[in-house]
């Protein structure tokens, strides 16, 4: 029979998730890819008006 420790509920958590620096790297990148898909659409918008 194998009892949890704190210690051991710990580290599962600790390898489960992502490393936070690579969660915000990932964030700003996506924020970025909005922001430059966004620019396009305004571009495509703009030049189709009349």
């Amino acid at each position: 029979m194998s009892t949890h420790t704190d210690r051991d509920a710990r580290t599962f958590d600790e390898e489960d998730r992502a490393p936070m620096g690579m969660t915000v790297r990932v964030f700003i990148y996506l924020v970025a890819v909005h922001f430059i898909v966004a620019f396009f659409f305004l571009i495509f918008y703009l030049a189709g008006a009349k």
